[in-house]
């Protein structure tokens, strides 16, 4: 609580719950270095860092409920984090003078977006994960979790009634779809069907390997902004990058992040878990092959599990194309873990010494 309160108090510099600086998001995924003062004063906000907090909410929700179980003065803190979700949620959807928030409607998508010393904002139109993480912030619900906690019950019940603007915004957190449970999320079926249909496009993010860390869209269509009449760019880059920027440290714009992708599979865990077999998605885009929520979590395990499982060949992708490592004996066996891998190929990429990654990726393949 005391880690979520100094965020909430260090990087929303002005109140409105959405969320600005480089670490609290992807550091080095955008455009240019979210870290930096802008030079009239603007302020990046954030997407990714926004969701981060609507996600941290409702962990910290989650957390409280369980321990209301046993010890009734939690209630009152499942109840502060549910209303920190749904201000954080109403912010990323109508928010300023255009009423727009970070969701794009045009492209139904989100994007960070920057704002002027004027309130006049400009969307960074860069499809990459900041767009994706919205769909992190998403918990399921027991029955007993808000029936047994009546301060909790009453709060949601406030906001429906004289909040219908934010309540409408919340993923049916007052209906049950599956037996006994309820979903309270920053996305309703319509945008998180926007988002899948980017997410599991193979021209956007689906890689053979997973998700990648920004659409290959933008192998053909860079992106370029001015900002008081400086340019910068972004485009895909699926390996070792190829800017100067923070360093010569640019590696968030392709590669496939573990984590990352471990984090969107447990999203489509949970958004089964309420919606159940009734909805499903055309995995990949534009193949005409329709998949539940479940599934297409299956999917990606097993395209993340393609990097380190052999081929037909008998090759890992993580090894790439270094003879050597692949069949000599002493090293074919002996799998590396890596900081990132190349969105296209699937080698690894980075520090090869992320051990602590070691459990994720055998509950890829075990799952």
């Amino acid at each position: 609580m005391l880690n979520f309160t100094w965020w909430v108090n260090r990087k929303d510099a002005s109140g409105n719950n959405i969320f600005e600086g480089g670490f609290l998001g992807l550091d080095n995924i955008g455009v240019f270095d979210r870290n930096a003062h802008l030079p009239a004063g603007e302020q990046l906000e954030q997407s990714d860092g926004t969701s981060w907090m609507a996600m941290y909410s409702l962990n910290l929700l989650r957390i409280a409920a369980e321990l209301a179980v046993t010890n009734k003065a939690y209630n009152d803190i499942a109840s502060k984090f549910f209303e920190h979700f749904i201000y954080i949620a109403g912010a990323m959807s109508n928010l300023g003078q255009d009423n727009e928030g970070l969701w794009d409607d045009a492209d139904g998508f989100y994007y960070d977006q920057i704002r002027m010393p004027d309130n006049s904002t400009q969307k960074m139109r860069v499809r990459s994960l900041v767009g994706l993480i919205p769909l992190f912030a998403a918990e399921v619900l027991d029955e007993e979790d808000i029936t047994n906690n009546p301060i909790f019950a009453n709060r949601m019940k406030w906001f429906s009634e004289n909040r219908p603007d934010l309540a409408g915004l919340v993923s049916r957190w007052n209906e049950t779809k599956s037996p006994g449970k309820h979903m309270v999320s920053l996305l309703r079926g319509y945008r998180m069907k926007s988002l899948l249909k980017y997410m599991l496009d193979e021209n956007e993010f689906l890689s053979p390997y997973g998700i990648r860390a920004l659409s290959k869209y933008h192998l053909n269509n860079p992106y370029h902004v001015n900002v008081d009449g400086a340019t910068f760019s972004i485009k895909y880059t699926p390996g070792e990058s190829d800017s100067g920027l923070f360093g010569g440290n640019s590696n968030w714009r392709g590669p496939i992040w573990m984590p990352m992708n471990f984090l969107l599979i447990e999203s489509m865990h949970k958004f089964y878990e309420y919606y159940g077999d009734d909805f499903k998605i055309e995995c990949p885009t534009g193949s005409g092959n329709f998949m539940t929520l479940q599934q297409v979590a299956n999917e990606l395990y097993n395209r993340v599990s393609n990097i380190f499982l052999r081929d037909k060949d008998g090759k890992r992708a993580v090894f790439g194309n270094y003879p050597k490592i692949q069949t000599d004996p002493n090293f074919k066996d002996y799998i590396l873990f890596h900081e990132y891998f190349d969105g296209d190929s699937g080698r690894g990429v980075g520090a090869s010494h992320q051990t602590g990654w070691t459990g994720l990726i055998a509950n890829c393949l075990y799952r």
